[in-house]
């Protein structure tokens, strides 16, 4: 009886709520429209908002590529001109010593010049960060060596060890950029 009695309550409430939905009145309605057409035009306009947004976005990221690209081909060409430019002294060098060369009879004086020049030239490689691959007496590497021939080793601890240096190897900044040819005992 109790659950009838209630049943029979919310279907009363029920029919007065959608009684009260159902009845509009024309301004209620025109109201609604106009704030539903408010609604969408605040919509179009954030969308368009958000769309030059975006394409402004787009744009600047576009021109930072471009930018950082040129910067980067810029930075290439300036520091090889560093490079060269100081290189010039070297070649100055050279054309006086070669010069010297000759009108000097003394050849000792002109060995000691050359020497001088390879020495400023080592420091200069030093310098810019390239640095030979040391040979002497060492265990053939294959990160760093490049066997051109074997020679039967003079000794017994020559075997596997590099024996001669054909053409010296180099490094720039840890990293090999050419190998030294050598020979190895075995």
């Amino acid at each position: 009886m109790k659950k009838q009695k209630h049943n029979e309550e919310s279907q009363e409430i029920t029919e007065k709520v959608e009684n009260t939905e159902t009845i509009q009145t024309p301004e209620t309605t025109e109201d609604a429209a106009e704030q539903i057409v408010d609604e969408i035009e605040l919509v179009a306009q954030k969308c368009a908002e958000l769309n030059d947004k975006n394409l402004r976005l787009m744009a600047e990221f576009d021109n930072y590529r471009k930018r950082t690209l040129k910067e980067r081909l810029d930075l290439l060409k300036t520091a090889s001109e560093r490079v060269l430019v100081d290189m010039l002294p070297l070649v100055d060098d050279f054309e006086r010593g070669l010069k010297a060369m000759e009108t000097s009879d003394d050849v000792q004086a002109v060995k000691d010049g050359v020497e001088l020049i390879y020495t400023k030239f080592v420091a200069f490689l030093i310098q810019n960060g390239i640095k030979s691959i040391p040979t002497e007496n060492e265990v053939f590497n294959t990160e760093f060596h490049e066997a051109i021939t074997t020679f039967p080793a003079p000794s017994e601890d020559l075997k596997g060890k590099i024996v001669d240096c054909v053409s010296k190897g180099y490094t720039m900044n840890e990293k090999v950029i050419r190998f030294s040819k050598v020979v190895v005992g075995e």
